[in-house]
């Protein structure tokens, strides 16, 4: 009876990266205890604790395994009740080494430009250490001693990663262990639409004319960290959702928008999407080949960028060449002209670029 009085549509989940934490936590504790326990208390990267079923829990002296389903909540997402499975393994004498690998339905990195080791297990940089931090918790004693060895796998992850652009990007033989709070909002659904258009109302009934748009919360950060004059209601978690923002700004007569994000939404904003979820779109590479080409990058570097799948990928080797700053602002501009168009005379448009560690490299502004 419960279940009927939550509205559909904003119930939260866990991510992918969330319960291979709580699965590996419950795997450790099972080589500690000696029993697997039936539920967990995890830790998630954004700081909460939360409390995980444990399925399938078994262990020896020297080997533990643990399941935890995932529950994407009101998130209409391909790994809803996903299987992520951890099987730890004690590696005697090695004391506080942990190994970190994939298992099967976990995919593996076949190409550049994701920021992640080539040959590797695609387990995101976040999903990595929430999964360290909860073994080296839950394992400190054991590990004083002894070090261990995490394999995380997904029976489905080879039949969900079909429905993903994982291959696409060079992931093969599964799917991404992702999630940057351990928490899964519901950006797909009307739900979080609506709640983007009631943010930047809000934004306007601050009086400060103003409303910064992000794709999420590390480019959230580093926009309040930019801008720290401004009040907090100025600043609305987009998500994919940029057509709606901007409708709204425009009905609310804010006079600036500013949208802060990394390479690869800014390129779908520059390339004209209105809606950058990865499944409605993909990134246009060539027109960052042609960005590069306009900042003096040579002509086979423009041809690797046209030819990739990433838009990190081009951010990478602008990197590598000298020109990260030169490309980011060419971006930013293009992102300007492309709004702009849609939106002519209707608001002044800033953009501000970060990198992946949410350190700012470039801005462009309507004024310019």
């Amino acid at each position: 009876m419960m279940e009927k009085t939550v509205k559909r549509g904003t119930r939260t989940g866990f991510t992918t990266g969330a319960c291979s934490a709580a699965a590996a936590r419950a795997a450790v504790l099972g080589l500690v205890e000696g029993r697997v326990p039936d539920a967990v208390e995890a830790l998630l990267p954004n700081g909460q604790r939360v409390r995980f079923d444990v399925h399938d829990g078994r262990c020896d002296a020297g080997t533990a395994h643990a399941m935890v389903i995932k529950d994407a909540g009101d998130d209409p997402d391909c790994t809803d009740k996903a299987h992520l499975t951890a099987d730890v393994r004690r590696l005697p004498g090695q004391a506080e080494a942990l190994l970190l690998l994939g298992g099967f339905g976990v995919g593996t990195v076949t190409m550049a430009g994701l920021g992640l080791e080539v040959g590797g297990p695609a387990i995101n940089p976040v999903p990595r250490r929430n999964i360290e931090d909860n073994v080296r918790e839950a394992g400190a004693a054991l590990l004083a001693r002894d070090g261990l060895e995490v394999t995380i796998s997904v029976p489905q992850g080879i039949e969900m990663a079909r429905k993903t652009l994982n291959a696409r990007l060079g992931i093969l033989g599964g799917i991404s262990i992702l999630g940057t709070t351990g928490i899964v909002k519901p950006y797909s659904t009307a739900a979080y639409r609506a709640s983007v258009v009631q943010g930047v109302e809000v934004a306007a009934s601050t009086g400060a004319g103003t409303v910064v748009l992000t794709t999420g919360g590390r480019t959230e950060k580093f926009a309040i960290a930019e801008l720290p004059g401004l009040p907090e209601a100025c600043f609305v978690q987009m998500g994919d959702f940029l057509r709606y923002a901007l409708d709204a700004a425009v009905r609310a007569k804010l006079r600036r928008v500013v949208i802060g994000g990394m390479v690869g939404k800014l390129t779908k904003i520059a390339q004209g999407e209105t809606i950058t979820h990865a499944n409605r779109a993909e990134v246009d590479t060539a027109l960052l080949a042609e960005l590069a080409a306009g900042i003096g990058a040579p002509a086979e570097e423009c041809r690797a960028i046209a030819a990739a799948e990433t838009a990190r990928f081009a951010a990478e080797r602008m990197q590598a060449l000298g020109l990260v700053d030169a490309f980011h602002a060419a971006l930013a501009r293009k992102v300007v002209s492309t709004v702009m168009g849609r939106y002519p005379g209707r608001f002044r448009l800033d953009v501000l670029v970060c990198d992946f560690d949410g350190h700012k490299i470039a801005e462009a502004s309507s004024d310019d």
